[in-house]
């Protein structure tokens, strides 16, 4: 049996509120850009960090904070049923800026690492997404990528404070985004540098494959974007 080449690990976060966990997968070479992966609202479970090792495997340095922390460590949750209701009640107790003094800590231990590169992006799923977004404006990331981040069309004054590359990616059926929210979004950074793709006939969480509405056309289509835009950006 052949093992992975991507290494992975839990490190430790240092931060103004004390310390927190993050999911660390380092890529072959062992050096490259960095990465901040953004949780869904079910935690830093097998999907995300599966998605960590993806990321990882093409050369990035990978880190997802462990967002819930302050709820429990390392709360890893379903989909469905008592588990999902658990996650929604999780995502209510966010607060954004405590969510966005999280990103910066993890994002400075994520520099500060001998691992990482020049440049560092950002890359978000559903409540991730929302936050990748957030990222964009307020963490100094240099490009970011969300993943039907539900809410953005509720915080378009941040598109103003964008001064990096980002890519959006919306599900044509997705129920908790309507098509109105991806054109507020889209008339909001008009003059940014950004890209907005919309997958026909996709599904909320098109991307996660552990989901019932995974779209595996849709997934490939937005990662082989992601990772050319990534590449572009932070190589």
């Amino acid at each position: 049996m052949t093992t992975s080449p991507v290494t992975t690990q839990w490190i430790d976060v240092p931060s103004s509120d004390g310390g927190f966990g993050a999911y660390l997968a380092l890529p072959p070479a062992r050096r490259g850009p960095g990465l901040l992966l953004l949780q869904e609202i079910f935690g830093v479970n097998a999907h995300i960090r599966g998605v960590a090792e993806q990321y990882a495997l093409a050369g990035f340095v990978v880190i997802a904070p462990d967002l819930f922390w302050r709820k429990g460590e390392r709360i890893e949750l379903g989909y469905e049923g008592d588990d999902r209701q658990r996650a929604e009640l999780l995502m209510s107790t966010i607060q954004t800026e405590a969510v966005v003094r999280d990103m910066q800590a993890t994002l400075a231990t994520l520099r500060a690492r001998p691992e990482c590169g020049a440049k560092v992006g950002a890359i978000g799923y559903c409540m991730g997404g929302r936050l990748a977004y957030t990222a964009a404006a307020l963490c100094g990331v240099d490009a970011a990528v969300a993943y039907y981040g539900g809410r953005i069309q509720d915080q378009l004054h941040l598109a103003a404070q964008i001064n990096c590359p980002i890519q959006f990616h919306y599900g044509e059926r997705d129920d908790h985004i309507p098509p109105s929210a991806v054109e507020a979004v889209r008339q909001a950074v008009l003059d940014k540098d950004a890209e907005i793709h919309v997958y026909a006939g996709a599904p909320h969480g098109f991307n996660c494959w552990a989901r019932a509405s995974y779209d595996p056309a849709a997934a490939a289509l937005a990662h082989g974007r992601s990772l050319a835009f990534l590449a572009q950006q932070l190589f």
